[in-house]
Protein backbone atom coordinates (compact mmCIF):
# COMPACT_ATOMS: atom_id res chain seq x y z
CA UNK A 1 0.00 0.00 0.00
CA UNK A 2 1.33 3.43 -1.08
CA UNK A 3 -1.71 6.00 0.57
CA UNK A 4 -4.78 5.82 2.28
CA UNK A 5 -7.06 7.89 3.78
CA UNK A 6 -10.82 7.80 5.66
CA UNK A 7 -13.64 9.70 3.88
CA UNK A 8 -14.82 12.62 5.39
CA UNK A 9 -18.47 13.96 5.34
CA UNK A 10 -17.67 16.40 2.82
CA UNK A 11 -16.20 13.06 0.22
CA UNK A 12 -20.28 11.88 0.86
CA UNK A 13 -21.30 11.05 -2.79
CA UNK A 14 -18.17 12.33 -4.95
CA UNK A 15 -16.14 10.22 -7.05
CA UNK A 16 -13.55 8.17 -6.02
CA UNK A 17 -10.86 9.30 -8.39
CA UNK A 18 -11.98 12.85 -8.10
CA UNK A 19 -11.59 12.35 -4.02
CA UNK A 20 -8.37 10.69 -4.04
CA UNK A 21 -7.01 13.91 -6.59
CA UNK A 22 -8.31 15.90 -3.77
CA UNK A 23 -7.20 13.99 -0.43
CA UNK A 24 -3.41 12.78 -1.77
CA UNK A 25 -2.19 15.76 -4.32
CA UNK A 26 0.47 13.68 -5.34
CA UNK A 27 -1.45 11.49 -7.28
CA UNK A 28 -3.41 13.44 -10.51
CA UNK A 29 -7.41 12.75 -11.35
CA UNK A 30 -5.94 10.93 -14.50
CA UNK A 31 -3.65 8.71 -12.65
CA UNK A 32 -6.27 7.87 -9.39
CA UNK A 33 -8.56 6.83 -12.48
CA UNK A 34 -5.89 4.76 -14.16
CA UNK A 35 -5.25 2.72 -11.26
CA UNK A 36 -8.81 2.08 -10.09
CA UNK A 37 -9.30 1.56 -13.65
CA UNK A 38 -6.88 -1.01 -12.86
CA UNK A 39 -8.30 -2.37 -9.67
CA UNK A 40 -5.20 -0.95 -8.04
CA UNK A 41 -7.65 1.06 -5.54
CA UNK A 42 -9.45 -0.45 -2.51
CA UNK A 43 -12.58 0.98 -1.18
CA UNK A 44 -13.35 -0.93 2.63
CA UNK A 45 -11.01 -3.64 0.85
CA UNK A 46 -12.93 -4.07 -2.16
CA UNK A 47 -11.71 -2.89 -5.74
CA UNK A 48 -13.53 -0.12 -6.91
CA UNK A 49 -13.91 2.18 -10.46
CA UNK A 50 -12.92 5.23 -10.81
CA UNK A 51 -16.67 6.33 -11.00
CA UNK A 52 -17.34 5.17 -7.48
CA UNK A 53 -19.24 7.27 -4.91
CA UNK A 54 -18.00 7.16 -1.45
CA UNK A 55 -19.78 7.58 1.87
CA UNK A 56 -18.32 9.15 4.78
CA UNK A 57 -16.15 6.65 6.98
CA UNK A 58 -14.91 4.55 4.60
CA UNK A 59 -11.25 3.97 4.15
CA UNK A 60 -9.48 3.98 0.72
CA UNK A 61 -6.26 2.53 -0.27
CA UNK A 62 -4.11 3.25 -3.35
CA UNK A 63 -1.78 0.14 -3.87
CA UNK A 64 0.34 1.76 -6.45
CA UNK A 65 2.95 4.65 -6.39
CA UNK A 66 1.73 8.00 -7.61
CA UNK A 67 4.03 7.84 -10.45
CA UNK A 68 6.48 5.37 -11.74
CA UNK A 69 9.62 4.69 -10.10
CA UNK A 70 12.54 6.91 -10.49
CA UNK A 71 16.23 6.04 -9.82
CA UNK A 72 17.52 8.40 -6.95
CA UNK A 73 20.58 8.95 -6.50
CA UNK A 74 23.30 11.49 -4.53
CA UNK A 75 24.57 14.48 -6.17
CA UNK A 76 26.87 17.03 -4.61
CA UNK A 77 24.82 19.74 -4.12
CA UNK A 78 25.37 22.67 -1.37
CA UNK A 79 22.97 23.10 1.63
CA UNK A 80 22.46 25.62 4.09
CA UNK A 81 22.37 23.57 7.35
CA UNK A 82 21.17 25.02 10.17
CA UNK A 83 21.11 22.38 12.41
CA UNK A 84 22.19 18.39 12.62
CA UNK A 85 22.71 16.00 15.16
CA UNK A 86 22.45 12.15 15.06
CA UNK A 87 18.14 12.42 14.57
CA UNK A 88 17.55 15.30 12.97
CA UNK A 89 18.91 17.25 9.61
CA UNK A 90 17.29 20.28 9.69
CA UNK A 91 17.85 22.43 6.25
CA UNK A 92 17.38 25.98 4.84
CA UNK A 93 15.88 25.34 1.32
CA UNK A 94 16.33 27.81 -0.80
CA UNK A 95 13.48 29.09 -3.00
CA UNK A 96 13.51 27.30 -6.24
CA UNK A 97 15.18 24.02 -5.00
CA UNK A 98 12.77 21.04 -5.84
CA UNK A 99 11.92 18.97 -3.16
CA UNK A 100 12.39 15.33 -4.70
CA UNK A 101 12.66 13.86 -8.29
CA UNK A 102 9.46 13.60 -10.35
CA UNK A 103 9.12 12.73 -13.91
CA UNK A 104 10.67 15.75 -16.40
CA UNK A 105 12.46 16.90 -13.42
CA UNK A 106 14.52 13.58 -12.20
CA UNK A 107 17.42 15.38 -10.63
CA UNK A 108 19.11 18.61 -9.05
CA UNK A 109 16.29 18.29 -6.06
CA UNK A 110 17.20 18.42 -2.21
CA UNK A 111 16.73 14.76 -1.73
CA UNK A 112 19.48 14.21 -4.26
CA UNK A 113 21.79 16.73 -2.45
CA UNK A 114 20.25 14.98 1.26
CA UNK A 115 21.29 11.64 -0.31
CA UNK A 116 24.77 13.07 -0.97
CA UNK A 117 25.13 14.27 2.75
CA UNK A 118 23.57 11.25 5.17
CA UNK A 119 24.06 8.21 2.85
CA UNK A 120 22.21 5.93 5.31
CA UNK A 121 19.28 7.98 4.85
CA UNK A 122 18.14 6.36 2.27
CA UNK A 123 16.08 3.89 4.07
CA UNK A 124 13.60 6.20 5.53
CA UNK A 125 10.94 7.86 4.46
CA UNK A 126 10.09 6.16 1.10
CA UNK A 127 12.42 5.86 -2.10
CA UNK A 128 11.46 8.83 -3.46
CA UNK A 129 11.55 11.86 -0.22
CA UNK A 130 14.02 9.52 2.17
CA UNK A 131 14.08 11.88 5.40
CA UNK A 132 11.91 14.48 4.31
CA UNK A 133 9.49 14.77 7.29
CA UNK A 134 8.45 18.46 6.54
CA UNK A 135 6.14 19.01 3.78
CA UNK A 136 4.18 22.16 3.08
CA UNK A 137 1.19 19.93 1.68
CA UNK A 138 1.16 17.55 4.88
CA UNK A 139 -0.97 17.20 7.44
CA UNK A 140 1.38 15.75 10.50
CA UNK A 141 -0.06 14.48 13.53
CA UNK A 142 2.44 17.44 15.29
CA UNK A 143 0.44 20.11 13.63
CA UNK A 144 -3.20 18.89 15.40
CA UNK A 145 -2.11 18.60 18.89
CA UNK A 146 -0.15 21.76 18.52
CA UNK A 147 3.66 20.35 19.31
CA UNK A 148 4.95 21.57 15.99
CA UNK A 149 4.54 24.84 14.47
CA UNK A 150 4.97 26.38 11.26
CA UNK A 151 5.68 30.60 10.81
CA UNK A 152 5.51 32.19 7.79
CA UNK A 153 6.06 35.52 6.21
CA UNK A 154 3.59 36.73 3.52
CA UNK A 155 3.88 39.67 1.56
CA UNK A 156 0.60 40.88 0.08
CA UNK A 157 -1.57 42.99 -2.18
CA UNK A 158 -3.65 45.79 -0.29
CA UNK A 159 -4.04 47.05 2.86
CA UNK A 160 -5.40 44.50 5.21
CA UNK A 161 -8.16 46.37 7.83
CA UNK A 162 -7.89 43.85 10.82
CA UNK A 163 -4.68 43.93 12.85
CA UNK A 164 -4.99 39.92 12.70
CA UNK A 165 -7.35 37.23 12.30
CA UNK A 166 -8.49 33.92 10.89
CA UNK A 167 -9.17 32.05 8.10
CA UNK A 168 -10.89 29.13 8.74
CA UNK A 169 -11.78 27.92 4.34
CA UNK A 170 -12.20 24.24 3.40
CA UNK A 171 -9.51 23.67 0.90
CA UNK A 172 -9.04 21.80 -2.47
CA UNK A 173 -8.58 21.36 -6.03
CA UNK A 174 -10.08 24.05 -8.35
CA UNK A 175 -12.79 22.76 -10.03
CA UNK A 176 -11.46 23.77 -13.48
CA UNK A 177 -8.34 24.37 -13.10
CA UNK A 178 -6.99 20.66 -11.96
CA UNK A 179 -3.40 22.11 -11.02
CA UNK A 180 -4.24 24.59 -8.77
CA UNK A 181 -6.25 24.45 -5.52
CA UNK A 182 -9.07 26.72 -4.18
CA UNK A 183 -11.08 27.29 -1.77
CA UNK A 184 -14.06 24.97 -2.46
CA UNK A 185 -17.34 23.97 -0.34
CA UNK A 186 -16.25 20.03 -0.14
CA UNK A 187 -12.39 20.94 0.69
CA UNK A 188 -10.78 19.63 3.38
CA UNK A 189 -10.71 21.75 6.82
CA UNK A 190 -7.77 24.51 6.79
CA UNK A 191 -7.19 27.21 9.03
CA UNK A 192 -4.28 29.95 8.70
CA UNK A 193 -4.06 32.66 11.63
CA UNK A 194 -2.92 36.11 10.81
CA UNK A 195 -1.57 39.05 12.08
CA UNK A 196 -0.53 42.08 10.43
CA UNK A 197 3.21 43.10 11.12
CA UNK A 198 3.94 46.03 8.95
CA UNK A 199 1.47 48.04 6.57
CA UNK A 200 2.94 49.38 3.52
CA UNK A 201 2.19 51.47 0.58
CA UNK A 202 0.45 49.35 -1.58
CA UNK A 203 0.90 46.01 0.68
CA UNK A 204 0.71 44.38 4.04
CA UNK A 205 3.25 42.38 5.58
CA UNK A 206 1.49 39.33 7.60
CA UNK A 207 2.90 36.86 9.93
CA UNK A 208 1.06 33.59 9.40
CA UNK A 209 0.55 30.05 11.44
CA UNK A 210 -0.66 27.40 10.04
CA UNK A 211 -2.56 25.04 11.88
CA UNK A 212 -3.81 22.85 8.90
CA UNK A 213 -1.09 22.32 6.53
CA UNK A 214 -2.90 21.61 2.89
CA UNK A 215 -1.17 22.13 -0.34
CA UNK A 216 -0.87 25.90 -1.16
CA UNK A 217 -3.01 27.11 2.02
CA UNK A 218 -1.63 30.47 2.71
CA UNK A 219 -1.12 31.08 -0.67
CA UNK A 220 -4.83 29.99 -1.17
CA UNK A 221 -6.46 31.55 2.12
CA UNK A 222 -4.76 34.85 1.31
CA UNK A 223 -6.13 35.29 -2.09
CA UNK A 224 -10.26 34.44 -0.79
CA UNK A 225 -9.88 36.89 1.56
CA UNK A 226 -8.88 39.33 -1.18
CA UNK A 227 -4.86 40.23 -0.64
CA UNK A 228 -3.17 37.66 -2.53
CA UNK A 229 0.76 37.54 -1.91
CA UNK A 230 2.80 39.63 -4.32
CA UNK A 231 4.73 38.08 -7.08
CA UNK A 232 2.39 34.97 -6.99
CA UNK A 233 2.19 33.47 -10.45
CA UNK A 234 -0.52 31.00 -9.98
CA UNK A 235 -2.99 32.86 -7.55
CA UNK A 236 -3.39 36.10 -8.94
CA UNK A 237 -0.96 38.54 -8.20
CA UNK A 238 1.21 40.67 -10.74
CA UNK A 239 4.93 40.21 -10.71
CA UNK A 240 6.93 42.64 -9.25
CA UNK A 241 10.27 43.41 -10.46
CA UNK A 242 12.24 42.81 -6.87
CA UNK A 243 10.79 38.77 -6.77
CA UNK A 244 11.17 36.27 -9.28
CA UNK A 245 8.72 34.22 -7.01
CA UNK A 246 5.72 34.77 -4.52
CA UNK A 247 6.58 36.96 -1.70
CA UNK A 248 6.19 33.72 0.86
CA UNK A 249 9.17 32.88 3.73
CA UNK A 250 9.09 30.17 5.76
CA UNK A 251 10.36 32.38 8.81
CA UNK A 252 10.03 29.73 11.97
CA UNK A 253 10.12 26.10 12.68
CA UNK A 254 9.35 24.62 15.63
CA UNK A 255 9.38 20.85 16.90
CA UNK A 256 9.86 18.79 20.02
CA UNK A 257 12.91 16.57 19.02
CA UNK A 258 12.33 12.84 18.77
CA UNK A 259 14.85 11.35 21.53
CA UNK A 260 15.15 13.88 23.89
CA UNK A 261 11.19 15.82 23.71
CA UNK A 262 12.73 18.94 23.99
CA UNK A 263 11.85 21.90 22.56
CA UNK A 264 13.84 23.37 19.32
CA UNK A 265 13.24 26.39 17.48
CA UNK A 266 14.40 27.54 14.30
CA UNK A 267 14.64 30.93 13.24
CA UNK A 268 15.27 31.51 8.93
CA UNK A 269 15.97 35.45 8.16
CA UNK A 270 13.85 37.13 5.54
CA UNK A 271 15.63 36.23 2.00
CA UNK A 272 17.60 39.06 0.21
CA UNK A 273 14.97 39.85 -2.68
CA UNK A 274 12.06 40.03 -0.15
CA UNK A 275 14.03 42.55 1.87
CA UNK A 276 14.84 44.82 -1.07
CA UNK A 277 11.22 44.93 -1.45
CA UNK A 278 10.58 45.51 2.11
CA UNK A 279 13.29 48.48 1.73
CA UNK A 280 12.11 49.95 -1.25
CA UNK A 281 8.27 50.35 0.01
CA UNK A 282 9.14 51.68 3.47
CA UNK A 283 11.27 54.35 1.84
CA UNK A 284 8.34 55.14 -0.37
CA UNK A 285 6.07 55.65 3.27
CA UNK A 286 8.66 57.83 4.36
CA UNK A 287 9.09 59.66 1.47
CA UNK A 288 6.85 61.94 -0.94
CA UNK A 289 6.20 58.91 -3.52
CA UNK A 290 2.21 58.31 -4.05
CA UNK A 291 0.73 55.40 -2.73
CA UNK A 292 1.11 53.08 -5.25
CA UNK A 293 -0.96 49.35 -6.12
CA UNK A 294 0.52 46.15 -6.92
CA UNK A 295 -1.65 43.79 -9.51
CA UNK A 296 -3.84 45.69 -11.17
CA UNK A 297 -3.03 45.99 -14.74
CA UNK A 298 -4.39 48.85 -16.81
CA UNK A 299 -6.55 47.57 -19.48
CA UNK A 300 -5.33 47.68 -23.00
CA UNK A 301 -8.71 50.37 -23.43
CA UNK A 302 -6.87 52.27 -20.85
CA UNK A 303 -3.71 51.86 -22.01
CA UNK A 304 -4.50 52.94 -25.56
CA UNK A 305 -6.25 56.12 -24.20
CA UNK A 306 -3.06 57.13 -22.09
CA UNK A 307 -0.44 57.12 -25.28
CA UNK A 308 -3.13 58.74 -27.29
CA UNK A 309 -2.94 61.45 -24.85
CA UNK A 310 0.67 61.62 -24.35
CA UNK A 311 1.02 62.13 -28.45
CA UNK A 312 -1.24 64.68 -28.24
CA UNK A 313 0.88 66.36 -25.43
CA UNK A 314 3.46 65.98 -27.66
CA UNK A 315 2.11 67.24 -30.26
CA UNK A 316 1.12 70.49 -28.89
CA UNK A 317 -2.64 69.53 -29.63
CA UNK A 318 -5.64 70.02 -27.71
CA UNK A 319 -7.01 66.53 -25.37
CA UNK A 320 -10.28 66.54 -26.60
CA UNK A 321 -10.08 68.70 -30.21
CA UNK A 322 -13.90 70.64 -30.66
CA UNK A 323 -16.23 69.18 -32.92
Amino acid sequence: MHAAFEAAAGDRGRRLDVTIADRLPQYSRSRAAHLAGRGQVLVDRARRKPAFRLRPGQRVQVLAPPADPLLVGPEAIPLAVVHEDADVLVIDKPAGLTVHPAPGHPGGTLVNAVLARVPGISGIGGALRPGIVHRLDKDTSQLRTRTMGRTYLALVRGTVAADSGVIAAPVGRHPTHRTRMAVVPRGRAAVTAYRVRERLPGATLLECRLETGRTHQIRVHLLHIGHPILGDPVYGSAGVRELERQALHATRLEFLHPRTGNRLVFDAPLPGDIDALLDRLRREAAGPAPRREFGRPQSAAGRARKNAKSRARMAGTPRHPQR
